[in-house]
């Protein structure tokens, strides 16, 4: 009986104890290698964003600010491309928890924390490939601009892309069920179209696109090129899409926290 109860204590004390940082990093790799395997994922993720942006930046050579249009472009479909990437594993993750994953994940050291800790960076590193894929590929097609643009547009990008990553949380969260990742991302292709990432708009729909989320993201990654020039006419300044950009950070955040408390109360 002692003997039981000894060994029981020490199985609870092994389950709640962190998991190494050894096992970690063997987890994040599996489930980065998933990411990069799943070729559905990298077709909206990388080939897509590039597709599109060959049929409308390639050969452009109209000025825009310091560069040209095919950097505009470049850096659009860039900022679509990790959007998709970071919306799809963070969306993914919130599916796993609500589907029964969390409830094996709660059967091993790995705590909830470390688990979506984990899968934030792996959102992040799987952004950088079409960000790395279509500047590579801009690069070599024409884009053009000071090298300053390349970096902080690349750099604006990735870390912009951060937000979505809340994004695909909460909508996932919010909607509950194997298809909202499918929502989340129907949703992004939306929001897209609002917020001049594939066409540039003017009049009513623009006034309306800036209130969107993606406005802003593309926006300020497009900054550093455009100094807030609009291909249409007219320019933004820059408090605009920074404001755009932390305005929508505390609405996702804010919803996730709603769909995890929602969730809790469920169970």
């Amino acid at each position: 009986m002692t003997a039981t109860v000894l060994a029981g204590d020490h199985t609870r004390d092994r389950a709640t104890r962190p998991l190494p940082r050894p096992a970690m990093a063997v987890y994040a790799r599996l489930d980065l290698r998933r990411q990069l395997r799943d070729r559905i994922g990298m077709f909206f993720i990388v080939v897509l964003p590039a597709f599109m942006y060959l049929v409308f930046g390639l050969g452009s050579d109209d000025p825009v600010g310091t560069g040209n249009v095919a950097m505009y472009v470049m850096v659009s479909m860039a900022a679509y491309g990790a959007v998709t990437a970071t919306t799809n594993v963070a969306g993914s993750a919130a599916t796993e928890q609500l589907m029964g994953w969390g409830r094996q994940l709660g059967l091993t050291p790995m705590r909830p924390l470390a688990f979506l800790a984990t899968k934030a960076a792996i959102a992040m590193v799987v952004a950088l490939v079409p960000i790395t894929a279509i500047y590579a590929i801009g690069a070599a097609t024409g884009a053009r601009g000071d090298w300053s643009d390349w970096l902080l547009s690349g750099a604006l990008v990735w870390l912009g892309s951060a937000l979505f990553a809340v994004y695909g949380l909460a909508i996932c969260l919010v909607f509950r069920g194997p298809n909202a990742p499918g929502i989340a991302s129907g949703m992004i292709v939306v929001m897209a179209f609002l917020g001049n990432v594939f066409a540039p708009m003017s009049g009513l729909l623009l006034e309306v696109g800036r209130l969107t989320p993606l406005y802003g993201y593309a926006a300020l990654a497009r900054y550093p090129l455009s100094e807030g020039t609009l291909p249409l006419g007219g320019s933004d300044p820059l408090w605009l899409p920074v404001a755009n950009v932390l305005a929508w950070t505390v609405i996702f955040s804010l919803l996730a926290l709603w769909g995890v408390r929602r969730s809790r109360a469920r169970t």
